[in-house]
Protein backbone atom coordinates (compact mmCIF):
# COMPACT_ATOMS: atom_id res chain seq x y z
CA UNK A 1 0.00 0.00 0.00
CA UNK A 2 2.77 2.49 0.69
CA UNK A 3 4.36 1.59 -2.49
CA UNK A 4 1.40 2.26 -4.36
CA UNK A 5 0.66 5.52 -2.66
CA UNK A 6 4.38 6.67 -2.88
CA UNK A 7 4.81 5.95 -6.37
CA UNK A 8 1.43 6.88 -7.93
CA UNK A 9 1.19 3.12 -9.17
CA UNK A 10 -1.83 2.17 -10.92
CA UNK A 11 -0.88 -1.23 -12.41
CA UNK A 12 0.32 -4.00 -10.64
CA UNK A 13 1.53 -7.32 -12.90
CA UNK A 14 1.95 -10.73 -10.51
CA UNK A 15 5.18 -11.64 -12.79
CA UNK A 16 5.61 -15.14 -10.87
CA UNK A 17 4.76 -17.93 -13.53
CA UNK A 18 5.97 -20.70 -10.99
CA UNK A 19 3.90 -19.52 -8.26
CA UNK A 20 1.33 -22.14 -7.47
CA UNK A 21 -2.53 -21.23 -7.02
CA UNK A 22 -2.50 -20.86 -3.25
CA UNK A 23 0.13 -18.43 -3.45
CA UNK A 24 -1.34 -16.59 -6.27
CA UNK A 25 -4.10 -16.09 -3.69
CA UNK A 26 -1.93 -14.48 -1.47
CA UNK A 27 -0.94 -12.41 -3.47
CA UNK A 28 -4.18 -10.94 -4.70
CA UNK A 29 -5.48 -10.11 -1.44
CA UNK A 30 -3.10 -8.20 -0.89
CA UNK A 31 -2.88 -6.32 -4.59
CA UNK A 32 -6.46 -6.19 -4.50
CA UNK A 33 -6.85 -3.80 -1.32
CA UNK A 34 -5.02 -1.33 -3.54
CA UNK A 35 -7.45 -0.45 -6.24
CA UNK A 36 -4.98 -0.95 -9.00
CA UNK A 37 -6.15 -2.83 -12.54
CA UNK A 38 -3.84 -6.35 -12.10
CA UNK A 39 -2.55 -8.61 -14.65
CA UNK A 40 -1.09 -12.23 -14.12
CA UNK A 41 1.59 -13.49 -16.22
CA UNK A 42 1.01 -16.80 -18.19
CA UNK A 43 1.93 -20.12 -16.31
CA UNK A 44 5.73 -20.85 -16.90
CA UNK A 45 4.83 -24.27 -18.91
CA UNK A 46 2.54 -22.20 -21.27
CA UNK A 47 5.28 -19.81 -21.54
CA UNK A 48 7.91 -23.02 -22.41
CA UNK A 49 5.42 -24.53 -25.01
CA UNK A 50 5.21 -21.61 -27.15
CA UNK A 51 1.37 -21.49 -25.93
CA UNK A 52 1.59 -17.62 -25.04
CA UNK A 53 3.98 -15.18 -25.30
CA UNK A 54 5.04 -12.42 -22.56
CA UNK A 55 3.27 -9.92 -24.12
CA UNK A 56 -0.26 -11.78 -23.31
CA UNK A 57 -0.60 -10.71 -20.12
CA UNK A 58 -4.19 -12.04 -18.39
CA UNK A 59 -6.88 -10.18 -16.55
CA UNK A 60 -6.67 -11.84 -12.75
CA UNK A 61 -9.85 -13.96 -12.57
CA UNK A 62 -12.22 -14.90 -9.90
CA UNK A 63 -10.47 -18.47 -10.22
CA UNK A 64 -7.72 -16.74 -8.95
CA UNK A 65 -9.19 -16.48 -5.66
CA UNK A 66 -10.52 -20.01 -5.16
CA UNK A 67 -6.79 -21.06 -3.80
CA UNK A 68 -6.64 -24.07 -4.63
CA UNK A 69 -4.60 -26.19 -7.71
CA UNK A 70 -6.68 -26.81 -10.76
CA UNK A 71 -7.73 -30.49 -11.43
CA UNK A 72 -5.27 -31.80 -13.50
CA UNK A 73 -6.16 -35.31 -15.85
CA UNK A 74 -4.09 -36.41 -18.44
CA UNK A 75 -6.87 -36.53 -21.35
CA UNK A 76 -4.27 -38.41 -23.59
CA UNK A 77 -3.81 -41.39 -21.82
CA UNK A 78 -7.60 -41.69 -20.88
CA UNK A 79 -9.51 -40.19 -24.01
CA UNK A 80 -8.49 -43.88 -25.52
CA UNK A 81 -11.34 -44.80 -25.40
CA UNK A 82 -13.25 -42.54 -27.85
CA UNK A 83 -10.45 -43.03 -30.24
CA UNK A 84 -12.16 -43.58 -33.46
CA UNK A 85 -15.24 -44.04 -32.06
CA UNK A 86 -19.46 -42.31 -32.79
CA UNK A 87 -19.78 -40.15 -30.33
CA UNK A 88 -23.14 -38.68 -29.18
CA UNK A 89 -23.24 -35.66 -27.31
CA UNK A 90 -26.87 -34.51 -26.45
CA UNK A 91 -27.00 -30.70 -25.14
CA UNK A 92 -23.60 -30.50 -27.08
CA UNK A 93 -24.15 -26.44 -27.60
CA UNK A 94 -24.52 -25.70 -23.78
CA UNK A 95 -21.04 -24.84 -21.48
CA UNK A 96 -20.34 -28.02 -20.29
CA UNK A 97 -21.82 -30.34 -23.47
CA UNK A 98 -19.79 -27.80 -25.64
CA UNK A 99 -16.51 -27.92 -24.03
CA UNK A 100 -16.56 -32.43 -24.22
CA UNK A 101 -17.38 -31.75 -27.71
CA UNK A 102 -13.85 -29.36 -28.14
CA UNK A 103 -12.35 -31.98 -25.88
CA UNK A 104 -13.60 -35.05 -27.96
CA UNK A 105 -12.71 -33.38 -31.57
CA UNK A 106 -9.09 -32.70 -30.43
CA UNK A 107 -8.22 -36.37 -29.12
CA UNK A 108 -9.21 -38.58 -31.88
CA UNK A 109 -12.99 -39.26 -31.43
CA UNK A 110 -14.29 -41.16 -35.07
CA UNK A 111 -17.46 -38.98 -35.57
CA UNK A 112 -18.93 -36.74 -33.15
CA UNK A 113 -22.66 -35.94 -33.09
CA UNK A 114 -23.61 -33.46 -31.67
CA UNK A 115 -27.57 -33.06 -30.39
CA UNK A 116 -29.03 -29.78 -29.40
CA UNK A 117 -32.92 -28.23 -28.95
CA UNK A 118 -31.60 -24.77 -29.17
CA UNK A 119 -30.09 -24.06 -32.84
CA UNK A 120 -28.20 -20.94 -32.16
CA UNK A 121 -26.17 -22.66 -29.49
CA UNK A 122 -25.62 -25.87 -31.91
CA UNK A 123 -24.85 -23.77 -34.92
CA UNK A 124 -22.07 -21.79 -32.55
CA UNK A 125 -20.24 -24.91 -31.25
CA UNK A 126 -20.16 -26.48 -35.17
CA UNK A 127 -18.46 -23.53 -36.92
CA UNK A 128 -15.80 -23.19 -34.17
CA UNK A 129 -15.29 -26.83 -35.06
CA UNK A 130 -15.37 -26.59 -38.39
CA UNK A 131 -12.67 -23.95 -37.94
CA UNK A 132 -10.31 -25.38 -35.42
CA UNK A 133 -10.69 -29.23 -37.00
CA UNK A 134 -11.74 -29.05 -40.39
CA UNK A 135 -10.95 -32.66 -41.03
CA UNK A 136 -13.55 -33.75 -38.44
CA UNK A 137 -16.50 -36.28 -38.97
CA UNK A 138 -19.21 -33.77 -37.39
CA UNK A 139 -22.55 -34.00 -37.75
CA UNK A 140 -25.00 -31.17 -35.81
CA UNK A 141 -28.61 -32.23 -35.34
CA UNK A 142 -31.66 -29.91 -33.98
CA UNK A 143 -33.91 -32.50 -31.32
CA UNK A 144 -35.48 -32.76 -28.16
CA UNK A 145 -34.51 -35.22 -26.09
CA UNK A 146 -38.32 -35.83 -25.38
CA UNK A 147 -39.28 -36.36 -28.69
CA UNK A 148 -39.07 -40.56 -28.97
CA UNK A 149 -39.17 -40.51 -32.80
CA UNK A 150 -36.80 -38.20 -33.06
CA UNK A 151 -34.23 -40.12 -30.35
CA UNK A 152 -35.22 -43.02 -32.23
CA UNK A 153 -34.04 -41.82 -35.37
CA UNK A 154 -30.42 -40.58 -34.45
CA UNK A 155 -30.30 -43.53 -32.54
CA UNK A 156 -31.07 -45.85 -35.53
CA UNK A 157 -29.28 -43.44 -38.15
CA UNK A 158 -25.81 -42.93 -36.63
CA UNK A 159 -25.63 -46.14 -33.84
CA UNK A 160 -23.50 -43.97 -31.46
CA UNK A 161 -20.71 -45.82 -29.44
CA UNK A 162 -20.47 -43.65 -26.32
CA UNK A 163 -23.23 -41.01 -25.31
CA UNK A 164 -22.65 -37.72 -23.67
CA UNK A 165 -26.09 -36.80 -22.16
CA UNK A 166 -25.80 -33.11 -21.20
CA UNK A 167 -28.91 -31.91 -22.37
CA UNK A 168 -30.77 -30.41 -19.06
CA UNK A 169 -32.87 -27.70 -17.74
CA UNK A 170 -30.11 -26.58 -14.75
CA UNK A 171 -31.67 -23.07 -13.77
CA UNK A 172 -32.68 -23.85 -10.02
CA UNK A 173 -35.74 -20.58 -9.78
CA UNK A 174 -37.11 -21.09 -13.48
CA UNK A 175 -37.51 -24.49 -12.73
CA UNK A 176 -39.36 -23.84 -8.94
CA UNK A 177 -41.70 -21.78 -11.82
CA UNK A 178 -41.87 -24.71 -14.12
CA UNK A 179 -41.51 -27.59 -11.93
CA UNK A 180 -43.41 -30.02 -14.43
CA UNK A 181 -40.90 -28.90 -17.59
CA UNK A 182 -38.03 -30.13 -15.73
CA UNK A 183 -39.48 -33.82 -14.97
CA UNK A 184 -40.53 -33.55 -18.96
CA UNK A 185 -36.86 -32.42 -20.18
CA UNK A 186 -34.93 -33.87 -17.04
CA UNK A 187 -36.25 -37.10 -16.03
CA UNK A 188 -38.50 -38.18 -19.02
CA UNK A 189 -35.76 -37.09 -21.42
CA UNK A 190 -32.67 -39.22 -19.25
CA UNK A 191 -35.30 -41.90 -19.35
CA UNK A 192 -36.12 -41.61 -22.98
CA UNK A 193 -32.27 -41.38 -24.23
CA UNK A 194 -31.00 -43.56 -21.56
CA UNK A 195 -33.46 -46.58 -22.94
CA UNK A 196 -32.60 -46.16 -26.80
CA UNK A 197 -28.84 -46.29 -25.74
CA UNK A 198 -29.52 -49.63 -24.02
CA UNK A 199 -32.00 -50.77 -26.95
CA UNK A 200 -29.10 -49.55 -29.81
CA UNK A 201 -26.01 -51.24 -27.70
CA UNK A 202 -24.54 -48.10 -26.78
CA UNK A 203 -21.07 -48.84 -24.79
CA UNK A 204 -20.55 -46.25 -22.55
CA UNK A 205 -23.74 -43.80 -21.35
CA UNK A 206 -22.72 -41.21 -18.61
CA UNK A 207 -24.72 -38.98 -17.47
CA UNK A 208 -23.95 -35.46 -16.09
CA UNK A 209 -25.63 -34.99 -12.44
CA UNK A 210 -25.40 -31.97 -10.25
CA UNK A 211 -24.70 -32.15 -6.03
CA UNK A 212 -27.75 -29.89 -5.91
CA UNK A 213 -29.39 -33.77 -6.30
CA UNK A 214 -27.96 -34.67 -2.88
CA UNK A 215 -30.75 -33.74 -0.66
CA UNK A 216 -32.31 -31.77 -3.18
CA UNK A 217 -34.65 -29.06 -1.33
CA UNK A 218 -35.50 -27.99 -5.33
CA UNK A 219 -37.31 -29.61 -8.16
CA UNK A 220 -34.20 -28.96 -10.39
CA UNK A 221 -31.77 -31.44 -7.62
CA UNK A 222 -34.66 -33.82 -7.69
CA UNK A 223 -35.14 -34.07 -10.69
CA UNK A 224 -31.32 -34.83 -11.47
CA UNK A 225 -31.57 -37.39 -8.49
CA UNK A 226 -34.63 -39.30 -10.33
CA UNK A 227 -31.95 -38.97 -13.49
CA UNK A 228 -29.65 -40.84 -11.46
CA UNK A 229 -32.16 -43.68 -10.25
CA UNK A 230 -32.90 -43.85 -14.01
CA UNK A 231 -29.57 -44.60 -15.27
CA UNK A 232 -28.95 -47.02 -12.52
CA UNK A 233 -32.32 -48.79 -13.07
CA UNK A 234 -31.69 -49.32 -16.29
CA UNK A 235 -28.18 -50.35 -16.36
CA UNK A 236 -28.81 -53.29 -13.83
CA UNK A 237 -30.56 -55.28 -16.77
CA UNK A 238 -28.39 -53.68 -19.75
CA UNK A 239 -25.42 -54.47 -21.60
CA UNK A 240 -24.23 -50.76 -21.67
CA UNK A 241 -22.54 -49.09 -18.89
CA UNK A 242 -24.18 -46.59 -17.17
CA UNK A 243 -22.78 -43.88 -15.33
CA UNK A 244 -23.40 -40.01 -13.78
CA UNK A 245 -21.00 -37.36 -12.87
CA UNK A 246 -21.55 -35.00 -9.94
CA UNK A 247 -20.04 -31.74 -9.81
CA UNK A 248 -20.30 -28.76 -8.08
CA UNK A 249 -21.35 -24.92 -9.47
CA UNK A 250 -19.27 -24.42 -12.62
CA UNK A 251 -16.96 -20.85 -13.16
CA UNK A 252 -18.12 -19.21 -16.48
CA UNK A 253 -21.40 -21.33 -17.49
CA UNK A 254 -24.31 -20.07 -18.60
CA UNK A 255 -26.24 -18.68 -15.90
CA UNK A 256 -23.31 -19.18 -13.20
CA UNK A 257 -22.43 -16.30 -10.55
CA UNK A 258 -19.48 -14.60 -12.26
CA UNK A 259 -21.08 -13.48 -15.43
CA UNK A 260 -24.09 -12.36 -13.00
CA UNK A 261 -21.39 -10.40 -10.78
CA UNK A 262 -19.46 -8.87 -13.85
CA UNK A 263 -22.72 -7.60 -15.34
CA UNK A 264 -24.01 -6.03 -12.06
CA UNK A 265 -20.63 -4.29 -11.96
CA UNK A 266 -20.64 -2.95 -14.70
CA UNK A 267 -24.08 -1.24 -14.57
CA UNK A 268 -22.66 0.16 -11.49
CA UNK A 269 -24.65 -2.59 -8.71
CA UNK A 270 -26.05 -3.46 -6.82
CA UNK A 271 -24.20 -6.82 -6.73
CA UNK A 272 -26.95 -9.28 -5.57
CA UNK A 273 -26.09 -12.39 -3.12
CA UNK A 274 -29.36 -14.29 -1.81
CA UNK A 275 -27.82 -14.92 2.10
CA UNK A 276 -24.76 -13.70 3.78
CA UNK A 277 -23.52 -16.77 4.68
CA UNK A 278 -24.43 -18.83 1.37
CA UNK A 279 -21.32 -20.85 0.17
CA UNK A 280 -20.76 -23.05 -2.84
CA UNK A 281 -18.41 -25.74 -4.38
CA UNK A 282 -16.77 -23.94 -7.78
CA UNK A 283 -14.41 -25.59 -10.62
CA UNK A 284 -13.86 -24.47 -13.76
CA UNK A 285 -15.68 -25.58 -17.20
CA UNK A 286 -12.20 -27.61 -18.29
CA UNK A 287 -11.86 -29.17 -14.65
CA UNK A 288 -15.71 -30.17 -14.85
CA UNK A 289 -14.92 -31.93 -18.53
CA UNK A 290 -12.00 -33.41 -16.95
CA UNK A 291 -14.29 -35.46 -14.44
CA UNK A 292 -16.63 -36.22 -17.12
CA UNK A 293 -14.29 -37.30 -19.23
CA UNK A 294 -12.66 -39.60 -17.03
CA UNK A 295 -15.37 -41.13 -15.45
CA UNK A 296 -16.21 -42.46 -19.13
CA UNK A 297 -12.56 -44.34 -18.69
CA UNK A 298 -13.73 -45.59 -15.51
CA UNK A 299 -17.33 -46.41 -15.92
CA UNK A 300 -18.78 -49.42 -14.67
CA UNK A 301 -23.17 -49.80 -14.28
CA UNK A 302 -24.43 -46.78 -12.40
CA UNK A 303 -21.69 -45.58 -10.68
CA UNK A 304 -21.42 -41.90 -9.14
CA UNK A 305 -18.40 -40.48 -9.56
CA UNK A 306 -18.03 -37.68 -7.27
CA UNK A 307 -14.85 -34.44 -7.59
CA UNK A 308 -13.58 -33.28 -4.14
CA UNK A 309 -13.67 -29.76 -5.21
CA UNK A 310 -11.39 -28.44 -2.00
CA UNK A 311 -12.92 -25.63 0.30
CA UNK A 312 -16.30 -24.03 -0.83
CA UNK A 313 -16.72 -20.70 -1.11
CA UNK A 314 -18.46 -18.11 0.45
CA UNK A 315 -20.33 -15.68 -2.28
CA UNK A 316 -20.36 -13.06 -0.65
CA UNK A 317 -16.61 -13.06 -0.61
CA UNK A 318 -16.65 -13.68 -4.06
CA UNK A 319 -19.12 -10.68 -4.88
CA UNK A 320 -16.60 -8.77 -2.61
CA UNK A 321 -13.38 -9.88 -4.44
CA UNK A 322 -14.69 -9.45 -7.71
CA UNK A 323 -15.80 -5.39 -6.55
CA UNK A 324 -11.97 -5.12 -5.89
CA UNK A 325 -10.60 -6.78 -8.71
CA UNK A 326 -12.72 -4.62 -10.93
CA UNK A 327 -10.68 -1.43 -9.03
CA UNK A 328 -13.93 -0.56 -6.56
CA UNK A 329 -14.65 -0.36 -3.15
CA UNK A 330 -17.66 -2.52 -1.91
CA UNK A 331 -20.19 -0.80 -0.11
CA UNK A 332 -18.62 2.49 -0.99
CA UNK A 333 -18.66 2.39 -4.74
CA UNK A 334 -20.31 -0.83 -5.42
CA UNK A 335 -22.85 -1.88 -3.07
CA UNK A 336 -23.85 -5.38 -2.12
CA UNK A 337 -27.61 -6.26 -1.70
CA UNK A 338 -29.01 -9.32 0.13
CA UNK A 339 -31.90 -10.27 -1.38
CA UNK A 340 -33.02 -13.56 0.81
CA UNK A 341 -32.97 -17.16 -0.29
CA UNK A 342 -34.34 -17.75 -3.48
CA UNK A 343 -37.64 -20.73 -3.22
CA UNK A 344 -35.37 -24.14 -3.17
CA UNK A 345 -32.29 -22.88 -2.84
CA UNK A 346 -29.88 -24.17 0.08
CA UNK A 347 -26.65 -22.08 2.44
CA UNK A 348 -24.70 -24.98 1.24
CA UNK A 349 -24.71 -28.36 -1.21
CA UNK A 350 -23.31 -31.51 -0.28
CA UNK A 351 -21.78 -33.97 -2.85
CA UNK A 352 -22.57 -37.28 -1.13
CA UNK A 353 -25.62 -38.59 0.55
CA UNK A 354 -24.89 -40.46 3.52
CA UNK A 355 -25.61 -44.11 2.66
CA UNK A 356 -23.50 -43.48 -0.64
CA UNK A 357 -20.30 -43.91 1.23
CA UNK A 358 -16.70 -43.35 -0.94
CA UNK A 359 -14.84 -45.24 -2.81
CA UNK A 360 -11.47 -44.10 -3.76
CA UNK A 361 -10.22 -44.11 -7.56
CA UNK A 362 -6.61 -43.91 -9.57
CA UNK A 363 -7.32 -40.15 -9.50
CA UNK A 364 -7.05 -38.77 -5.57
CA UNK A 365 -9.54 -36.10 -6.40
CA UNK A 366 -12.34 -38.21 -8.21
CA UNK A 367 -14.75 -40.78 -6.08
CA UNK A 368 -17.14 -43.08 -6.67
CA UNK A 369 -20.28 -43.02 -4.84
CA UNK A 370 -21.90 -46.69 -4.07
CA UNK A 371 -25.12 -47.60 -5.61
CA UNK A 372 -28.23 -47.60 -3.63
CA UNK A 373 -30.87 -50.18 -4.05
CA UNK A 374 -33.92 -49.27 -6.01
CA UNK A 375 -37.24 -51.51 -7.00
CA UNK A 376 -36.93 -51.55 -10.37
CA UNK A 377 -41.09 -52.64 -11.14
CA UNK A 378 -41.91 -49.92 -8.60
CA UNK A 379 -39.26 -47.07 -9.93
CA UNK A 380 -40.51 -47.97 -13.57
CA UNK A 381 -44.59 -47.35 -12.39
CA UNK A 382 -43.21 -44.39 -11.19
CA UNK A 383 -41.64 -43.14 -14.26
CA UNK A 384 -44.79 -43.62 -15.80
CA UNK A 385 -46.43 -41.52 -13.65
CA UNK A 386 -44.69 -38.51 -13.24
CA UNK A 387 -44.67 -38.55 -17.46
CA UNK A 388 -48.31 -38.60 -17.29
CA UNK A 389 -48.48 -36.07 -14.18
CA UNK A 390 -46.13 -33.57 -16.26
CA UNK A 391 -48.02 -34.12 -19.48
CA UNK A 392 -51.08 -32.90 -18.10
CA UNK A 393 -48.99 -30.18 -15.70
CA UNK A 394 -50.25 -31.65 -12.78
CA UNK A 395 -49.80 -28.87 -9.60
CA UNK A 396 -48.87 -31.48 -7.12
CA UNK A 397 -46.07 -32.75 -9.23
CA UNK A 398 -43.90 -32.16 -6.33
CA UNK A 399 -45.69 -34.17 -4.11
CA UNK A 400 -45.34 -37.23 -6.94
CA UNK A 401 -41.45 -36.54 -6.83
CA UNK A 402 -41.27 -36.81 -3.41
CA UNK A 403 -42.88 -40.01 -2.93
CA UNK A 404 -40.13 -41.33 -5.36
CA UNK A 405 -37.39 -39.04 -3.73
CA UNK A 406 -38.15 -39.37 -0.31
CA UNK A 407 -34.89 -37.48 1.08
CA UNK A 408 -36.58 -34.49 -1.82
CA UNK A 409 -37.74 -31.54 0.60
CA UNK A 410 -40.35 -29.49 -0.63
CA UNK A 411 -42.52 -26.45 0.10
CA UNK A 412 -46.15 -26.73 -1.34
CA UNK A 413 -46.57 -25.43 -4.88
CA UNK A 414 -47.36 -21.78 -4.38
CA UNK A 415 -49.25 -22.05 -7.63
Amino acid sequence: MESVEKYKIQKIVIAIPSATSQQIKELVEICKETKCELKILPGIYQLIDGEVSISQLREVEIEDLLGREPVKVDLEEILGYIQGKTVLVTGGGGSIGSEICRQLAGHGVGKLIIFDVYENNAYAIQQELKRKYPKLDLEVLIGSVRNTSRMNDVFATYHPEIVFHAAAHKHVPLMEDSPNEAIKNNVIGTYKTAKMASDYGVKKFILISTDKAVNPTNIMGASKRLCEMVIQTIGKKSQTEFAAVRFGNVLGSNGSVIPLFKEQIKNGGPVTVTHKDIIRYFMTIPEAVSLVLQAGAYAKNGEIFVLNMGEPVKIVDLARNLIKLSGYEPDVDIKIEFTGLRPGEKLYEELLMDEEGMQTTENKRIFIGRQIDVDEETFEKNIEALDEASRREDKNIRELVHKIVPEYRYQASPK
